[in-house]
């Protein structure tokens, strides 16, 4: 079958598997949080703080972790770090303070525009597990639930340019920072680091999140042929990651990402 992995041998099978394992083992752990974007959800207790601080700053994450770190940070101060409460309160004149906000090419439009959506939904919805249960429970489809997701949170008037900060896996985008977002929302917190919140999703069908770094990463290890970091990218190597664990095929992102910093470090 083209595009999943084969090994010549059950040797070389097992020697990857468990140098995945260990290196999935090596970063999945809770000094993994300080310096990570999950850092910022993992600063509040209840599920609609943590979606919206996870879902923002999974938005904003690309580029230096310390900046995305600083920038996430900063957003949940101008929401005093009670993002729910303010969402569902604040009046049009608190809003104002957002015109200010930017990151990289997420200006305050796209902020504005994202935080009166989130508001939007909160009203209408206990939470976000509930929109994007829509989509994924009809086929057990990750694609499907981004797809209900995206389509609920963009019902409210916005600038077309916001629309590129909400990733589209039906236009081929890899989703990166979606498919972060849902491993952090899905997974166990067995190891600290993921929540587990969402019952509904199974972590066996969660898929990798993908950019330039991992991808790069993959193609040595065998794990992905493709040559485009694109959605097909993601369902490629997510089922090749499945022939390792099939229940929790997400676990090696942290492998990725750990090979792909040591690769960064010493080039």
């Amino acid at each position: 079958m083209e595009g999943v992995f084969y090994s010549p041998n059950m040797e070389d099978y097992l020697n990857l598997k468990e140098f995945l394992d260990t290196k999935s083992d090596e970063f999945n752990t809770p000094g993994f949080i300080e310096h990570d974007p999950v850092s910022i959800p993992h600063r509040f207790s209840s599920k609609q703080d943590i979606e919206i601080s996870g879902f923002l700053t999974a938005i904003l994450s690309w580029g230096q972790r310390p900046v995305i770190i600083a920038n996430s940070l900063r957003l949940m101060k101008m929401m005093d770090n009670e993002p729910y409460n303010f969402l569902l309160n604040a009046s049009e004149k608190d809003f104002i303070q957002f015109t200010g906000f930017v990151h990289r090419t997420f200006n305050s439009d796209d902020c504005l525009f994202f935080l009166q959506a989130l508001r939007s939904l909160y009203n209408q919805n206990e939470c976000l597990e509930e929109l994007f249960s829509k989509g994924y429970l009809r086929e057990s489809s990750i694609k499907q639930g981004i797809k209900a997701f995206r389509d609920s949170f963009l019902r409210i008037p916005h600038l077309a340019r916001s629309e590129k900060h909400f990733p589209d896996p039906e236009k081929g985008s890899a989703a990166k920072r979606l498919n972060m977002f849902l491993r952090w929302m899905v997974r166990s917190n067995d190891r600290g680091v993921d929540f587990g919140l969402w019952k509904t999703v199974s972590p066996a069908h969660l898929m990798c999140p993908l950019d330039v770094h991992s991808g790069r990463t993959a193609r040595k290890l065998g794990l992905l042929s493709r040559k485009q970091d694109d959605w097909k990218a993601v369902e490629e190597l997510t089922e090749n990651l499945r022939t390792f664990d099939a229940d929790d095929p997400v676990k090696y992102d942290f492998a990725l990402f750990g090979l792909s910093v040591s690769q960064n470090k010493f080039k």
